[in-house]
């Protein structure tokens, strides 16, 4: 109801502005505006939540002007946030039909008729309207935007490519990192398809558009190692965590899969440097447990205590107790078993990666955000630094120490 509440205002102003024109002009018989009493008529039937009386008085108004197209506009999009679909349909039909729109109000009213044909899951309607907007140049550069939703649905790639390029060029937007995602997709469709050239070409692509690209670097790497060649993806994967440490976590399993090919010892030393510069969970779990192979378990402990110093990490804290129960049972504290099984629970609840643009989180890595649809915006969750006492606020200093 409050979104009904909004068309108040429009109504009122919108009969002020008919008054006011009403004195230095005369309507045609018949004709009937949105300060006229069938209109409120209409609102009457909104505000009683009878929506289909409400919509037949809407579209029985003789004239659709300047003044009653917008207010009919505003009635549609109020539908469609409401996500009823059929109602907002029926009204923009109605306008588009009108041969008394101007052009910007036609393409005004046959782009928001192709959004409620995305809304409905009518994906060929919907192109139908925006390929014509875009062709008529009305409303193109929100029509490309749509075009380019509809066929990242359809994973439809290459016409994702065509359609941002041709957006790039009509509103100067800054599409390098969509093209290049759009590049990454196609690659990873080459090689399912072991077309292994044609996924190169398009990494190739992918760097040029976006040097910055970390997903072309990583399927490059993968390349690599597929083709028998884990010295050259081991340089690249050391290349990635310098560039980006917020795919560490995504790229580690790899990286080790890449040590282990070429037999290399000292993987705590390789683990330590990334450490160092970038620390995180998943790193620092590998870590644990390349320093209890090679330096003992007592070491392992030693290292995750001073971790734990220094980070609140629920996932430490789990490798900690672990380790303590199986390797040094007599240094466990009574309940350490229980606690371990109620820190297991947390962290099976935890996200792993979260995006910076609308705060989703999920357990794997995505490049395209699954609720914004940004691309490249999810980011491994990172271990977040133990705040002592002293950095606490001054009255739950005074309440820890009390």
């Amino acid at each position: 109801m409050q979104w009904l509440f909004l068309l108040l205002p429009i109504a009122a102003a919108s009969g002020w502005l008919v008054a006011w024109r009403s004195g230095s002009r005369r309507r045609p018989e018949g004709s009937c505006s949105s300060g006229d009493p069938v209109f409120f008529r209409g609102l009457n039937y909104l505000l009683d939540e009878q929506p289909d009386k409400a919509i037949d008085v809407f579209l029985k108004l003789a004239e659709v002007d300047g003044e009653t197209a917008e207010t009919h506009l505003a009635l549609g999009a109020l539908f469609q946030r409401r996500g009823e679909v059929e109602r907002a349909i029926r009204i923009h039909q109605n306008l588009v039909a009108r041969e008394n729109l101007s052009n910007a109000q036609r393409g005004y009213a046959l782009y928001e008729l192709g959004r409620d044909y995305m809304l409905a899951g009518l994906f060929d309607r919907a192109e139908s309207l925006f390929l014509e907007l875009v062709e008529q140049g009305l409303q193109d550069r929100r029509a490309l935007r749509s075009l380019i939703e509809i066929y990242q649905a359809e994973k439809d790639w290459r016409r994702c490519l065509e359609t941002a390029d041709q957006l790039r060029r009509r509103s100067d937007q800054p599409m390098q990192t969509e093209i290049a995602q759009y590049h990454c997709e196609l690659a990873d469709e080459c090689l399912r398809h072991a077309r292994r050239d044609e996924a190169r070409a398009h990494l190739l692509d992918a760097q040029a558009v976006d040097p910055n690209c970390i997903r072309a670097t990583m399927i490059q790497a993968q390349m690599e190692m597929d083709g028998g060649d884990p010295d050259s993806a081991l340089m690249l994967y050391r290349h990635l965590a310098r560039r980006g440490p917020d795919y560490l976590p995504a790229m580690l399993p790899a990286l080790l899969h890449c040590c282990e090919r070429l037999n290399r010892q000292g993987i705590a030393n390789e683990l330590g440097d990334l450490f160092a510069a970038h620390p995180s969970p998943p790193l620092m779990l590998e870590l644990s447990r390349a320093i209890e192979r090679e330096q003992g378990p007592q070491a392992a402990l030693e290292f995750l205590s001073d971790y734990l110093g220094a980070h609140a990490d629920l996932v430490g804290t789990e490798r900690l107790l672990e380790l303590r129960l199986s390797r040094f049972p007599e240094q466990a504290a009574e309940g350490d078993a229980q606690l371990l099984e109620v820190i297991r629970h947390l962290v099976a609840a935890r996200p792993s990666y979260r995006c910076d643009q609308c705060g989703f989180e999920a357990r794997a890595l995505h490049w395209q955000c699954p609720s914004c649809k940004h691309w490249g915006s999810i980011k491994a969750v990172a271990a977040q630094p133990l705040r002592s006492p002293s950095g606490l606020a001054p009255g739950l200093t005074a309440s820890v120490s009390g």
